[in-house]
């Protein structure tokens, strides 16, 4: 019984610690640790994106902020603001020195809107959108259906509610950058650009990697080809970076419209939004398309060859369920095998940053 009770009382110790952020006592014995860790998971989640939303880094971008001072500029009640701001702290979000609030270094780079290293886009999203819609996800298990904005349509496209709304589809384009630039700026020095000439990003969004390619290579000219609705923001984005010259924007649909003629095309987390079929319909379009010796960038969350490492990917592919009537994720070893079964000579997985790797297939 005294055994039995020290051991209940190492699991409860190491419980706490675990909430509390602290180091965790090391014991062999089974502890709730990690489970709660990850099921109360959306308490943690919530608090940053609604800091993000309320815009606390950007706030404190300008300087620190004692605490009076912050939660009014916030626009913070009285009765949850210190528990709110010190969560930010406790979580690894703020520094606080007596009682003055500062960003950290990670947040002052990467959360501050006014700062070209802006990541938020994708949280507003995941904040504005994808929060309640995984509310759903059991049902989107049992069901294999959409838990979205088209979620009443599993015909309809699962960007058509999107592209219908100019803010929400700005706010998803500034999302899909967001996401998209550490991988972006990755491809823009590794693919093998120096024997190309042209280039063309399907599926552009707001344009960053057409972009990002373009400042790195300049003998390079690209074209982002997108839905109309994208033109405005591409170009805006595309001009605002200086490479409006080089790089133009193409009004189409990769499924239905013919592709321009180029040595490179680029897809960014674009074949994850399809089902199997289509996937394979468009790898085979670009190789058909592509000038002799060109190459195809793919590039996704890929998810490792043995399916238990890459926690990113496979979650991801579960938000394409979320998001999309038949997409998923896939491995490295998938899309080679696409890849060469479209007719490409050679294909190959490189890893970019954090959970992204391109493939890369040779005609």
């Amino acid at each position: 019984m005294g055994t039995d009770r020290a051991i209940q009382g190492s699991i409860e110790f190491n419980f706490i610690e675990g909430l509390l952020g602290v180091p965790l006592n090391v014991s062999a014995a089974p502890t709730p640790d990690h489970i709660m860790q990850v099921g109360m998971g959306f308490w943690a989640s919530k608090t940053l994106l609604s800091a993000v939303e309320m815009g606390v880094f950007t706030e404190l971008a300008e300087g620190p902020r004692e605490f009076s001072e912050l939660s009014g500029r916030l626009g913070l009640h009285p009765r949850s603001a210190r528990d709110f701001l010190d969560a930010l702290v406790a979580l690894g979000f703020l520094h606080r020195a007596q009682n003055t609030y500062r960003n950290t270094p990670d947040t002052d780079l990467f959360l501050d809107r006014n700062k070209p290293g802006y990541l938020g886009g994708m949280l507003e999203m995941a904040n504005a959108r994808l929060f309640g819609f995984w509310n759903h996800l059991t049902e989107g298990l049992r069901t294999g259906q959409p838990q979205n904005e088209a979620k009443n349509d599993a015909t309809a496209s699962p960007f058509t509610a999107l592209y219908a709304d100019p803010a929400r589809l700005r706010g998803f384009l500034a999302a899909m950058s967001g996401i998209s630039h550490g991988a972006n700026l990755a491809i823009a020095r590794k693919a093998p650009w120096a024997k190309y000439h042209t280039y063309a990003d399907l599926g552009t969004a707001q344009g960053d990697l057409a972009v990002q390619i373009a400042l790195a290579n300049p003998h390079l000219s690209g074209i982002g080809l997108d839905l109309p609705e994208v033109g405005p923001i591409f170009e805006e984005y595309a001009a605002k970076n200086g490479v409006s010259v080089r790089v133009r924007f193409q009004p189409g649909n990769f499924f239905d419209d013919p592709l321009p003629a180029v040595d490179v095309f680029t897809m960014g987390h674009i074949l994850h939004d399809w089902n199997l079929e289509q996937k394979k319909m468009l790898i085979a379009k670009a190789f058909g398309t592509l000038n002799p010796g060109g190459a195809l960038v793919v590039y996704d969350s890929l998810i490792d060859d043995d399916r238990s490492q890459n926690a990113f990917g496979l979650l991801m592919s579960l938000n394409m369920l979320i998001e999309t009537p038949g997409g998923f994720d896939y491995t490295g070893a998938d899309c080679v095998s696409w890849m060469k079964e479209a007719g490409f000579r050679e294909a190959n997985v490189e890893h970019l940053i954090g959970p992204d790797s391109m493939v890369v297939g040779v005609k």
